[in-house]
């Protein structure tokens, strides 16, 4: 019977290098400023050199992006999940919430103080958004290019 020498890690064991993809938030309105920083934390560690503008973009999709979930599609007690992926050409921001509603585009409206996320998203993300039901709800996402934003550390 062969076993693991003592002191060595085998690769189904090791702990991730840098901050998770993957941050569980409760459906309250404070998580959004926990969202903003680990946008920022998690694209500043695996994507040196990318640009602060690609940086603050992120940030903001993955603000709006959690703010909806917690405004239209979760209930008292429930949470949302927000997940992150990030290589040279783009950050992927999805947001997981329990309710399978899409959410939908309103008119615009000078009298109302919210509504604006998907225009946000549009300027943003242009055709690089959009809504996928999933086991127990939907999942919003969008992609941030960063094609030009990355440095080449020169």
């Amino acid at each position: 019977m062969n076993e693991p020498r003592q002191g060595t890690v085998t690769a189904c064991c090791a702990p991730p290098l840098g901050p998770p993809p993957i941050l569980v938030l409760p459906g309250d309105p404070e998580s959004a400023q926990a969202a903003r920083q680990f946008a920022r934390e998690y694209v500043g560690y695996h994507l040196p050199g990318v640009s602060t503008d690609h940086i603050d973009t992120v940030v903001l999709v993955a603000c709006e992006l959690v703010t909806n979930a917690i405004r239209y599609g979760t209930e008292p007690g429930d949470s949302v999940r927000l997940v992150l992926d990030t290589d040279e050409r783009r950050t992927r921001v999805e947001v997981h919430d329990p309710v399978r509603r899409h959410p939908r585009r309103r008119p615009a409206s000078d009298e109302r103080g919210r509504g604006r996320g998907l225009v946000i998203l549009d300027a943003l993300c242009p055709e690089a958004w959009g809504v996928a039901d999933i086991p127990f709800g939907k999942a919003v996402w969008a992609e941030v290019s960063a094609c030009a934003d990355v440095s080449d550390g020169s």
